[in-house]
């Protein structure tokens, strides 16, 4: 009786959570599919311009473009800054631990438009040298994250598991990373978030996403195409970010309840 009494209350107590990321999602959607019907809006906004709706390629294909470049660089760098804070915390590692802070950190001192510059003489125009500016600005928090969550994880729990017969990878697997989880996962949130607001110049090297209008709109002055773009890309990052956080919370109940 009492453990399906529990059970109901933690379905309760799931159902809130997820409210954010699809009431985001949904005013996103709405908002890709519904911007033409808001045009006797933004002509109020732009009421001398010939054209008010953005309209050179369709909403939701800039969605899709945009969503394609940010995830592309998330996976990567989340390998990449996972996989090196993890090497730089084990004992034959432990060397290499402050030149990986170093590097992390020097992706950021650079702004993605000066790695753009430098991206596209070497990779062309297009996807690439935004997908590159997007790794390099998005590691160090992912790299930061996962060193404090692993190094965070109390000794004493490593020593009981090495002295119950665990092998250093089923400590990192079964141990380590299950408690480090959620502090990791809070490096790759504002990683993501960060780098969909970012991904947005890349329409100034011809990587067309949702800031395809806010570029045009800057270039034409049209300050109702500046709005669809970041309303668009504002839309987007809540959602993704609500998400985030929905699954940070739900690991941390997890982790009290074991």
């Amino acid at each position: 009786m009492t453990r399906d009494r529990n059970r109901g209350e933690s379905s309760i107590a799931v159902g809130p959570r997820w409210l954010w990321p699809i009431g985001w999602a949904l005013l996103l959607l709405i908002g890709v599919l519904g911007i033409p019907a808001l045009e006797p809006v933004f002509r109020w906004l732009e009421p001398d311009a010939r054209q008010v709706i953005y309209s050179r390629a369709d909403f939701a294909a800039l969605l899709a473009r945009h969503l394609f470049v940010v995830g592309i660089a998330a996976v990567i760098t989340i390998c990449v800054g996972v996989l090196a804070g993890i090497a730089v915390t084990r004992q034959w590692g432990r060397d290499f631990l402050p030149l990986a802070g170093q590097l992390a950190s020097l992706g950021q001192t650079f702004p993605p438009v000066a790695v753009l510059a430098l991206a596209v003489p070497v990779l062309g125009f297009g996807t690439l040298p935004i997908i590159v500016a997007l790794m390099l600005y998005g590691l160090l928090p992912i790299v930061r994250n996962t060193l404090a969550g692993l190094q965070d994880v109390d000794t004493s729990l490593k020593q009981a598991a090495f002295a119950m017969g665990m092998t250093p990878w089923q400590v990192l697997t079964r141990v380590e990373l299950p408690l480090a989880t959620p502090v990791i996962l809070a490096g790759i949130r504002t990683s993501v978030t960060i780098n969909i607001a970012t991904a947005a110049i890349g329409a100034t090297v011809g990587a067309s996403n949702l800031g395809d209008p806010i570029i045009a709109g800057i270039v034409n002055g049209n300050m109702a195409y500046v709005l669809q773009g970041a309303l668009l890309i504002a839309l987007l990052a809540l959602t993704v970010d609500s998400l985030f956080n929905a699954l940070q919370q739900q690991l941390r109940n997890r982790l009290s309840a074991s």
